[in-house]
């Protein structure tokens, strides 16, 4: 089965994440903002603030990286504790998110870079194609990561209804997606 990624209709959902991550969160009270699932798992806040960080340090740079050197040289390992410290707002996402598709733009990817091979530290041998389809797949399931802790927020608010919600009972409680 031939590939069905498309960098259009990535770019497309790109574009749209910090959208849905500030409909979600933008004037929300810190309780929204700030709830857990539970111990050592992230808020909201620090989901947005993992997305700000990935912006700075992955997938463009990662993008960079692999075009100009191919397999000789591996990303550097992804921090995914990068983000403590970062504000987690959704403003300054959508700001660092516009200027990552600005750099995808202007590298003018082609249907043959998509097949370029660079070397992750831990994965070896990936594409640019696997990476940016990396890169939609992150957005999605932190979309969903907050949408889920927030849920969880009334796990014990909503009585004998959980049997019907299963945002409720889905894992969760680590950090990350």
């Amino acid at each position: 089965m031939p590939p069905s990624f498309k960098l259009g209709d990535a770019v497309a959902v790109l574009e749209r994440t910090p959208k849905a991550v500030a409909a979600l969160l933008d004037g929300l009270p810190p309780a929204w903002l700030d709830a857990r699932e539970g111990p050592g798992s992230w808020s909201p806040r620090e989901i947005v603030a993992h997305l700000i960080h990935g912006e700075k340090t992955d997938w463009i740079p990662r993008a960079r990286i692999l075009l100009a050197h191919g397999e000789a040289r591996a990303f550097s390992p992804f921090d995914r504790a990068g983000h403590a410290g970062i504000p987690g707002d959704p403003a300054a996402f959508a700001a660092a998110r516009d200027e990552s598709l600005r750099a995808l733009r202007a590298m003018r990817v082609t249907e043959e870079m998509l097949d370029r091979a660079g070397r992750h530290p831990a994965l070896g041998r990936v594409t640019l194609r696997q990476l940016l389809a990396t890169w939609v797949a992150h957005d999605l399931g932190h979309v969903r990561q907050i949408a889920r802790v927030m849920a969880k927020r009334y796990a014990e608010d909503v009585g004998p209804w959980t049997a019907y919600l299963p945002v409720l009972r889905e894992a969760g409680g680590g950090s990350g997606a």
